[in-house]
């Protein structure tokens, strides 16, 4: 662009004559809004940027608060259920079963005399004061091991038996051996029962129950078995 300048004034092709004074503050107001577009350019570069980088983030995120963690299965295990001599049960029993063992080992040292089976009748109860309660345990067993033989080590004094169930489960039997031998067999009539809170065995007079004996199979993907002895 071609610029004369004469005395006080500066020729601009575009713009014919104007004062230097002129001049120079259109000069200014050009760097003032070269300025602001710069400005405001930048700004939308660094917030166009910020928003590039937090979207893979909340995508993570996302997909992060998506992922259901399942339990990890072991192998199943299955062995023959073991009957002993005079059981009350005449029915067909599964041949194989997934055997848990008692957390703790009570030895019964009395033989064992089977007394005839109880029909169970699923009396929905609530459980007792703390104070009240003696002993407890838990089992969970899953739909994919099919039958399993779950056994509880008690070796305490009480009154009554509860059994809690969480979930969804087809019953069997259940054993309840007391330390003078005398095993008592509960029978659950392959029936299924959903959660709650139930009258396993009641003894008026207390008890010494030694151990427990559960067999089941669980009809939702997983069944928590929780077992109480409890006192007047």
């Amino acid at each position: 662009m071609r610029v004369i300048i004469r005395g006080k004034f500066v020729y601009l092709p575009e713009l014919g004559f104007l004062s230097l004074l002129g001049f120079e503050k259109q000069h200014l107001e050009v760097k003032k809004m070269q300025r602001r577009v710069t400005s405001t350019i930048a700004s939308i570069t660094i917030t166009v940027g910020i928003l590039l980088l937090l979207a893979p983030m909340e995508s993570m995120a996302q997909r992060r608060r998506a992922v259901v963690v399942r339990p990890v299965r072991h192998p199943v295990a299955r062995t023959r259920i073991v009957v002993r001599p005079g059981h009350p049960i005449r029915r067909a029993l599964p041949a194989t079963v997934v055997m848990r063992p008692a957390h703790r080992l009570v030895v019964v040292r009395a033989p064992l005399v089977f007394l005839p089976a109880l029909a169970w009748r699923a009396t929905v109860i609530s459980l007792p004061a703390r104070e009240r309660i003696v002993w407890t345990d838990s089992e969970t067993i899953a739909r994919e091991e099919d039958w399993v033989d779950t056994n509880f080590g008690i070796d305490g004094d009480g009154n009554a038996l509860l059994l809690e169930i969480n979930g969804k489960t087809e019953l069997n039997f259940a054993e309840v051996t007391f330390d003078n031998g005398n095993v008592q067999v509960v029978d659950f009539n392959e029936k299924t029962y959903t959660s709650g809170t139930y009258s396993l065995l009641d003894f008026a007079v207390g008890r010494h129950v030694s151990t427990v004996r559960i067999l089941g199979k669980s009809e939702s993907d997983d069944t928590k078995l929780g077992v109480y002895l409890s006192k007047l």
